[in-house]
């Protein structure tokens, strides 16, 4: 490649027993610094001073200057973090899809970490932990407060080594402790089967350093259980995202050679970059282009990609790349809104920062962040709607978000009402019971959107949304 941008293994922030994801690159080291602004530092400089002769006890020289770094990457947006020398190694190994810990993917909900599933086969899976339970505390540490990243931290820890979860059910309206043994955690990111004949279904839950190769494999097995496949669903709902080459790659297996796949812009040189559906994009240093054994029929088969407002990142390069190349049918609800580009640069040995570096486009030039990719039909969630969708969390939605860079920004003057009428709904449904609430397994004979996906592969009617209406990016407020 013609730009100096080399594809990193390493994923931040949605919410794998970690952080959000998001698309990430390594780039080479910098040559010049840029001119630094003596005034204010000589500020710092005299802050940090007086903190250290007036402070009413002594302070640690090093946790100073590691909080004033961390409050001002912080204060950049939602996904530039530094990282100390645990909180580093946490997010290397992060895309290996293994880490010692309990087994949940996990995001914040009013301040309190709520368990989005967790993981089969995982400690958390066996001790009973369910979809939608909170965990108000970690061992004797309250998690109001807590950011999603800490919370993380004091979960992970070595293998064999406990830690006490203190679980509120708001379905059975009780608050109970459970005590899990951690363990490694091996993530299996890609699932697939023949729903019925002629109709194959692929969900990818993360874009991890083995997801390519477990891309492959899961369609080599659906090709091989029915060579003649008519129709296939790509089920990207609730996929946080993770790394880039496998986003184009998982991309570049249904797409034409060497089109466009994404490209992004920023400030730096190196941030301004191409990528297309060519092995030089995604495959790995030292080995060959992993999609070389795919069918050809592939590029083909007619194809539906199911998306959310938990498909975010990665999983919106690969639906944007699809819907703008006219190769597949998007299908669902608006996505998250993950735009945004984040290079991780080494400080030194054992620590570094992540840094939002540019925004992505799609191949006509689309940016995402803030805005997310728009389904060419809108599906709710069940029969009777999407009721408490609106409620979800958006990339528009976190303080302090990077806004798109294309156009006037928009306010919805009704969105709040409908929050509000939401919320209303959902204390209601609240007091119905457990067995009449639960939302149906992805994948399984009742998930409504995938039944609307196999009408729209065999051209039969779908039954479209009557209540989603495409989100605008709302204003930020300039500080």
């Amino acid at each position: 490649m013609g730009h100096k941008l080399k594809i990193a293994g390493w994923v931040s922030a949605g919410v794998l027993a970690g952080a959000m994801t998001t698309v990430s690159l390594q780039t080479v080291a910098r040559g010049a610094m840029a001119p630094l602004p003596l005034e204010e530092i000589q500020q710092l400089s005299a802050v940090f001073g007086l903190v250290k002769t007036d402070y009413v006890e002594p302070v640690d020289d090093k946790k100073l200057i590691t909080d004033a770094i961390t409050g001002m990457v912080a204060s950049l947006d939602p996904h530039s973090q530094y990282f100390d020398k645990k909180s580093f190694s946490e997010f290397r190994e992060g895309t290996s899809g293994r880490f010692v810990g309990v087994g949940i993917e996990i995001t914040q909900e009013d301040g309190l970490i709520k368990i989005v599933s967790p993981i089969e086969g995982s400690p958390a899976f066996r001790a009973g932990l369910k979809t939608n339970d909170l965990i108000t505390k970690i061992d004797d540490t309250a998690v109001k407060g807590l950011s999603l990243s800490d919370a993380v931290k004091k979960m992970r820890g070595e293998p064999n080594t406990k830690v006490m979860l203190t679980i509120l059910r708001k379905e059975e309206s009780r608050s109970f402790p459970v005590t899990i043994t951690r363990e490694e955690i091996k993530t299996q990111s890609v699932k697939g089967k023949i729903i019925e004949p002629g109709y194959g279904w692929i969900r990818l839950s993360q874009f991890q350093e083995r997801t390519v190769d477990d891309f492959v494999r899961k369609v080599e097995e659906l090709y091989k259980a029915d060579p003649h496949l008519k129709g296939l669903v790509l089920d990207l709902r609730n996929d946080p995202g993770g790394l880039l080459d496998a986003a184009v790659a998982v991309s570049a297996a249904f797409l034409p050679e060497d089109v466009t796949v994404v490209s992004t812009n920023g400030q730096l040189a190196e941030s301004k970059a191409t990528y297309k559906a060519a092995p030089e994009f995604y495959a790995r240093r030292g080995s060959g282009d992993p999609l070389k054994r795919l069918p050809a029929a592939l590029k083909k088969v007619p194809l539906v990609v199911l998306v959310n407002e938990g498909s975010a990142s990665a999983s919106e390069i690969v639906a944007g790349a699809l819907q703008d190349h006219k190769r597949a049918t998007i299908l669902g609800s608006q996505t998250f809104g993950k735009g945004s580009v984040q290079t991780v640069r080494p400080l030194g040995p054992d620590t570094g920062i992540k840094l939002t570096t540019a925004r992505y486009y799609t191949p006509s030039g689309k940016s995402i962040q803030a805005k997310g990719i728009v389904p060419d039909v809108m599906i709710d969630e069940t029969e009777e709607g999407s009721p408490f969708a609106i409620l979800r969390m958006r990339e528009a939605d976190l303080e302090k978000h990077l806004v798109s860079g294309q156009g006037e920004e928009q306010k919805d003057a009704v969105r709040e009402k409908a929050r509000e009428e939401a919320r209303k709904r959902l204390e209601e449904e609240s007091k119905k019971p457990v067995a009449e609430r639960k939302m149906p397994e992805f994948g399984t004979d009742k998930d409504f959107q995938l039944a609307q996906a196999l009408n729209q592969l065999k051209g039969r009617p779908v039954l479209v949304s009557k209540t989603q209406t495409e989100r605008k990016e709302e204003p930020k407020e300039i500080q």
